[in-house]
């Protein structure tokens, strides 16, 4: 565990910026454990990401989270400092300054599997499907693979890289690594546990799914959030899973895991989780 910093000042950081939710979760954990930070939200302009980093940190910033499209950029300016996390997602979302060096860490992945755990899924021994073979996707294998999932599925529109995929996490894996196009999926697949990590959410719309994907028990979990039921969530509840969820507890789970790293206090993600989807 790291020693809180002496820095106060934390943000995310990102184009666009105006709608992320950061900026209230972590007042919400400021207020929870006492902890004196102040949050707020940068605007980088699309080609000054890493002149924005540099005088955030030169200015006495404590911590930066990063999202999109910043996050391959924060990758190549911690490339000497990054957690097993950081590498294994290609992608940095959380970035702070140790040793007078930039560290970086990917806190998606952790933030997915606490919130699978708050909903009660069974992974170890799991069977997964995750579509989409995108940065989303890469960022939360290897958190399932150390969870114990026994197999893992990765389905794309183009196969080539759910196949690549699958095989850069393939050599260190406990869990058998497949990838494939939509139409390779067996019908009545019965996985455990099935993963939206594309952006069909956004233009309501759901990834080409066989029937019968769920086992008995089985979740569907959206890694998109919104006010109600995305159209993958629709679609999994029609086809029989037993239970669906979308992405807005890992939202907050991955932001205490950040607040974690910076402050050495871990907060309570419960009534933050709970307050936030009242909000929306």
């Amino acid at each position: 565990m790291m020693l809180p910093s002496p820095r106060t000042r934390y943000a995310v950081i990102g184009n666009p910026i105006a709608h992320s939710k950061s900026p209230w979760i972590h007042a919400r954990f400021a207020e929870q454990t006492g902890e004196p930070i102040t949050y707020e939200a940068i605007l980088a302009p699309v080609d000054g990401f890493a002149a924005q980093v540099e005088a955030f940190f030169a200015s006495g910033g404590g911590g930066l989270n990063v999202t999109v499209p910043f996050k391959l950029q924060a990758f190549e300016l911690a490339r000497a400092n990054l957690s097993p996390r950081a590498r294994a997602a290609g992608a940095v979302n959380t970035l702070w300054m140790q040793d007078g060096a930039l560290h970086g860490c990917n806190t998606d992945g952790v933030g997915l599997l606490n919130d699978l755990r708050r909903l009660g899924a069974r992974l170890a021994g799991a069977r997964v499907l995750v579509a989409g073979a995108g940065g989303a996707a890469r960022g939360i294998l290897l958190p399932l693979i150390e969870a114990g999932c026994a197999s893992i599925d990765i389905a794309n529109r183009t196969p080539s890289r759910a196949q690549e995929l699958a095989a850069a996490f393939s050599a260190s894996a406990g869990a058998v690594m497949r990838g494939g196009s939509y139409a390779d999926l067996p019908a009545d697949g019965h996985w455990d546990l099935v993963i939206n990590a594309t952006a069909s959410s956004l233009d309501d719309e759901a990834p080409p799914l066989p029937a019968g994907a769920y086992a008995p028990g089985g979740l569907a979990y959206d890694l998109m959030y919104a006010a109600r039921p995305t159209a993958f969530m629709r679609q999994a509840a029609a086809d029989g899973a037993a239970a669906v969820a979308d992405g807005l507890g890992m939202l907050v789970e991955q932001a205490a895991e950040s607040f974690f790293i910076w402050r050495g206090v871990r907060p309570d993600p419960g009534p933050v989780l709970t307050a936030l989807r009242t909000s929306l």
